[in-house]
């Protein structure tokens, strides 16, 4: 397994999944959804909508269903399951609260979601998270959203970085896919077990102690 990279020039997080446990509500909405048209919902059909974004996963769900040119009315009846699962409120996943701080305290960060913008920002502020972003873009404000590596590239640009010497942290595929063809180091905490993921870095979670010790060594110089 590759270290992380001592001295990055900014970090870019994926949101849901990785920094906020928000895979249990969109896993709540997909199973409505799924039910209600006859199917069974666990790991296999999990796999085929995570990490996308809302039109990916109704197209997605589209073709699960033999329903062709149903993606659109399938992504916004998620769009409105999502929404009500998220207003009860969602937490940080272990770890992801102190890495986000150690970061930020070194370090310019931000948020590169396939989420749309109320989503993730409903996310991000229900986990305590938000203040910490003072840039963050959301699936809905680029042309082509993950796998695609607008998001990563747009995240850089804002933070004035170059993609090659900055850190994206993602959870799934999909994320994976857009950070690596925007060149970022990927560092992967896998939302679904038992996945082989393209990775730089692999943990089990935001907390591994080797994470923590690089977060807490940024912005020092390390003596040799």
């Amino acid at each position: 397994m590759t270290s992380l990279p001592l001295a990055p020039q900014a970090v870019v997080f994926d949101c849901d999944g990785l920094l906020v446990d928000t895979e249990v509500c969109w896993t709540r909405a997909e199973t409505k959804i799924f039910a209600a048209h006859g199917h069974d919902f666990g790991h296999e059909q999990k796999a085929l909508v995570i990490g996308r974004t809302l039109a990916s996963a109704g197209e997605a769900m589209a073709d699960y269903f033999g329903r062709p040119g149903a993606g659109p009315e399938l992504a916004a009846e998620l769009f409105e399951l999502v929404r009500q699962e998220l207003a009860g409120g969602a937490e940080a996943l272990p770890g992801a609260a102190d890495l986000v701080k150690a970061c930020a305290g070194a370090l310019p960060v931000a948020v590169a979601s396939n989420s749309p913008r109320e989503l993730l920002d409903t996310a991000l502020a229900s986990a305590g998270l938000a203040g910490h972003f003072p840039v963050s873009f959301a699936a809905d404000e680029v042309t082509d959203a993950k796998p695609a590596p607008d998001l990563y590239l747009k995240a850089c640009e804002a933070l004035g970085v170059a993609p090659h010497a900055s850190v994206a942290f993602e959870d799934s595929a999909t994320g994976i896919a857009s950070a690596r063809a925007a060149g970022l180091f990927v560092a992967v905490v896998p939302s679904l077990p038992g996945n082989d993921l393209d990775h730089d870095w692999l943990g089990g979670s935001l907390a591994e102690p080797e994470l923590v010790r690089w977060a807490t060594g940024l912005g020092y110089e390390i003596a040799l």
